[in-house]
This record gives structure tokens, sequence and C-alpha cells, in this order.
């Protein structure tokens, strides 16, 4: 008999399919990332704190809670600093469940929402997004109970992008003041929109966000939360004291130092590529999902095969289901890549 509680021993694993992610070998719009390298001011940072000889030290933090707060537009006692988003977003679930607890998790979503709510061993409840009428604001206000512990808006959708109005999460907050209203704004710099200027109104809205998109940073492991200062209170007292390495803390402060890297980034993808993409996607009568963040969810005829021609040509998307139908998520980089990926998949068919 196993001393792991029973629920988690009956899980699985959340593995996202990393195998074979060669950037020399593909070009990758798999996983909604950066498809550039950061600039050489982060570079430098890293490099100069290796240097130092201060490898051997435990993390200290200096003033980067200030300076996202200043970022973001907070008051410092409003946020904290998280391993990736993903930490973020399971201290919250770990804050807030309790025996009978329910989440609402409007789906298709990313698949750490449910990881979190199982490992707290809480209820589902699933309402789906539409293409045509986007987060199901009305089943979700419809789903609420007395148990509902978390409710999931993720601000743009992954995989469909859809954006959510601040109206629509006020709906939510105020129809369950009992639960955690958990915001992801991972894409907020593709979006440019948020909910943190509601934080004083609604104490029961948490908002996560992450260095890993737009700053290129995901395998430092870096993200914030932001929340009432009681919140980031109470889970600070949940987070351990050195769960975020020196090395995050050290290129955050570089990209903050550098922030026109990132402006020039998120204008060259969202006003360039992306409309790109998207008139290529119309012309040759491909349906898609409209997003607000740097990613299309497109449905190709035969899309298996689609995915399989484009890694063949040097190219890495992700499918995803939805329902039945199989579509592909795909990234949108810089307009050199995707002119290349658009040209490599016209040549589906040539023999």
């Amino acid at each position: 008999m196993s001393v792991i509680k029973n629920h988690i021993v009956q899980l699985s694993a959340y593995k996202p399919p990393l195998e074979g992610r060669d950037p020399d070998a593909y070009t990758l719009l798999d996983f909604n990332e950066r498809t550039i390298p950061v600039g050489d001011s982060i570079r430098q940072a890293l490099h100069q704190y290796i240097d130092s000889g201060r490898l051997q030290m435990y993390p200290s933090y200096g003033d980067i809670v200030e300076r996202l707060a200043d970022y973001a537009g907070v008051d410092s006692h409003q946020l904290m600093i998280t391993n990736g988003s993903d930490q973020g977003i399971d201290l919250v679930f770990r804050a807030v469940a309790a025996p009978g607890a329910e989440a609402i998790i409007p789906g298709p979503s990313f698949a750490i929402y449910h990881q979190c709510a199982k490992v707290e061993a809480m209820s589902i409840v699933e309402p789906q997004y539409t293409k045509q009428g986007g987060y199901p604001v009305d089943q979700v206000i419809s789903a609420i109970t007395p148990q509902t512990r978390v409710i999931i808006v993720s601000n743009p959708n992954n995989p469909c992008g859809t954006l959510v109005s601040s109206e629509m999460i006020t709906r939510i907050a105020d129809a369950a003041p009992h639960a955690a209203i958990l915001i992801d704004e991972c894409y907020f710099e593709f979006s440019q929109h948020t909910m943190v200027p509601s934080i004083n109104d609604l104490p029961n809205i948490f908002v996560t966000r992450t260095f890993s998109k737009t700053w290129g940073m995901p395998s430092l492991r870096f993200g914030y939360l932001m929340s009432a200062p009681e919140n980031i209170t109470a889970l600070c007292s949940v987070r351990g004291p050195y769960d975020i390495n020196q090395m995050a803390i050290v290129a955050a402060k570089a990209a903050l130092s550098n922030p026109d890297d990132v402006t020039a980034y998120v204008n060259n993808i969202m006003q360039t590529s992306k409309p790109l993409f998207e008139a290529w996607l119309q012309k040759t009568g491909i349906e898609y999902w409209s997003s607000a963040a740097n990613y299309l969810w497109c449905f190709p005829e035969c899309a298996r095969d689609v995915g399989n021609h484009l890694q063949d040509q040097g190219f890495l998307v992700r499918p995803k289901m939805y329902g039945d139908t199989l579509g592909l998520r795909i990234t949108i980089g810089i307009p050199e890549q995707m002119k290349s990926l658009m040209a490599a998949w016209e040549k589906i068919g040539e023999s």
C-alpha cells in the first residue's frame, strides 16, 4: 500500500511534448515562446553574475518586488514573486481548497489548472468556450455553488486566444465573493488587457503573470502574482523563502532595465507578423479563432497531416483538440519565420 494519498497516486503527470525540440533543427512554433533570443543586456548580466563567485550563496532578491510593482502599476504589498506563473497558480489552489471544494475551469484551457485542482482533490466543472460566444460567462456564473473555491479566467485563453472583458470578470467576482477568481495574464504584454486596476476593489481576485513569454526566459522560471495585500501576506507564508533562483532575479532585473527590447518584439509580432499570417489564413480559407495573444488556433483539413508536413519542413506546431476536432495552435514568430512557415505550408500536395 502506498503512503501517498490515494487520489494523488491515481493522477497522471502533466507531460508536455518536450522531446526532440531542437532549436537548431526546427523553428519552434509550438510552445508560444519568444521565437528569437533575449537581448544582450540579459546575457551579459547572467555572465557577470556567474563570474562574480556568488553561486554558492542563497538568493538575495533585493528590490525586485518594488521594480516589478512599479512596472505593473501596483503597490509592492500587492505583489509577490513566484517560480514561474505556475507556482502562483498552484499557491492559490493550495491556499483556498477545502474538502469537497469545487473549481470552475472553462475549457479547453491550460492543463496546469486541472493538475492543481486534482492534487487538492477538487471537483472540476468545465463549461466550454465557443468560437462565437467566447468565454462562457453565463454558464460559469450558473455553476457557482457554496462549494466553489476557485474560478479560472485565462486571459487571453490558451489555446484559443479568447479575451475576457473586465466587465465579465467583475460579474464573476461579485457573484462568487467566497471564491478565488484566478486571472492568468501570462500573455499580458501581447494583449495589453489587465484586471490589475481592480485589485483594490475586488479582494477575491488573483492575477498571475510570467517572464516566460514576451520576456523570453521560460528556462529560468520567473513569474509574479498580484492581489490584495492580505492575500499576498498569506500566500507568502505558503511559498518557500528561496523558491525563486538568483539567476532568474538577475535576468529579470536586466530585462526590466531594458523594456524597449520587449516592446519592439511585441510590436513586431502583433502589428506585422500576426496580421500577415491572418491574411494568409483568410486567403487560403483556413478557419482559425481570433486571438489576443501571440498564437492562432487553426483548423485546416487533415490537420494531423499538415502538422506532420510542417515538421518535415522544419517547423514544430502544437496539435490541440476542440471536442472531436483537431486543430493546430501555431505560435506567431517574427515576419521572416512566418513567411517561411507559409511557404512550407503551401508545398503540401506538391510532388
